[in-house]
């Protein structure tokens, strides 16, 4: 991207310090060419009870109990979740608005107190300074994906194609991944194996649970298969850069959106539960042909990779001009 300045811009990343919401964050600074200084805020009360909704003095809304939220104040503030709200509003005030900012979700309240409002397509908000997006912004690039591959070839070499990258996810707020879904998943993965040759690369996460796991490596046990046991450096990536398809459990946005960047066939396990956002997100990824349930069968079809973060970065750097003109710091 072509710099906007002679001098590097800086920028903040603010969030409450959840890894998939910070990594978006991150993701769209490291699109724009930029090194982040990431804050972790932590609101005082009455502001983390009621923020968003309440909006007065949030100059003092950060508490000493998370990152220091003072000057200079940063070029661009991109920021995620429900406790970056107060600490944006307040750091657009008093940089007299000459902050940029960037929030991702919806911050319910109007866009108009910031820059730039990225939402996924599920939400409904809607605006001139709205941008919308198919699913989740993140870190994953093919330059990432290359060089990790590139990495961990040798050590998957035994793997025969087609290599499926299996992400399990597991329980969250809305959804659960039981033993008698795990081991049906277990015995499709298996069976690929047999009736296609398949080599399978399968991380589990934290939230798969002891139990599911070992009916995983139970299940895959003896074939051609390597089940990530969680030392040594996280192969994600160099599964994903390897993989021919991908398969991932549906609990996780960041995870599925990060599958769809690859341009590779994603399979989603479905699992229990769910929420009317996480369907609707979905179901629009079956309905453009990026997705398809894992029904245990392997086909390839192609779709354009969605290269989102990207996208957002380009929106930020065409508006980002006439604003520091506007503010005098062109």
């Amino acid at each position: 991207m072509q710099p906007v300045t002679s001098s590097p811009l800086t920028c903040w990343v603010v969030s409450d310090g959840k890894a998939g919401m910070e990594n978006q964050c991150i993701g769209l600074a490291e699109a724009l060419g930029l090194t982040p200084v990431i804050k972790r805020v932590h609101l005082r009360t009455p502001w983390r009870q009621l923020t968003p909704y309440w909006r007065i003095g949030n100059r003092f809304a950060a508490s000493r109990r998370g990152d220091p939220v003072e000057p200079p104040w940063p070029d661009i503030l991109i920021g995620t979740g429900r406790q970056s709200v107060a600490v944006s509003l307040a750091v657009r005030r008093q940089s007299r608005g000459r902050t940029f900012t960037v929030q991702i979700q919806d911050p319910v309240m109007s866009p108009r107190h910031f820059d730039l409002v990225v939402v996924p397509r599920h939400d409904k908000l809607r605006a001139e300074n709205v941008m919308v997006t198919h699913g989740a912004l993140h870190r994953v690039t093919p330059a990432i994906l290359a060089d990790a591959a590139e990495r961990f070839a040798p050590r998957l070499a035994h793997l025969p194609h087609p290599r499926i990258a299996v992400l399990i996810g597991g329980d969250n707020g809305v959804y659960r991944l039981t033993p008698t879904i795990m081991g049906d998943v277990a015995e499709r993965l298996a069976n690929l194996t047999r009736s296609h040759g398949a080599g399978l690369m399968v991380t589990p996460s934290r939230r798969t649970g002891a139990d599911n796991e070992a009916i995983l490596r139970a299940r895959l046990s003896g074939l051609p298969a390597e089940v990530w046991d969680g030392t040594g450096e996280n192969p994600y990536f160099a599964y994903l850069g390897l993989a021919d398809a991908v398969v991932v459990t549906c609990d996780s946005v960041s995870m599925t959106s990060e599958a769809c960047s690859t341009g590779k066939p994603v399979y989603v396990i479905e699992l229990d539960g769910g929420s009317p956002k996480f369907r609707a997100f979905h179901d629009g990824l079956y309905r453009d042909g990026i997705t398809r349930p894992f029904d245990g069968s392997l086909d390839h079809w192609s779709y354009q990779p969605m290269d989102e973060t990207r996208i957002v970065a380009e929106e930020v750097m065409r508006r980002l001009p006439a604003h520091r003109k506007r503010h005098g710091l062109a």
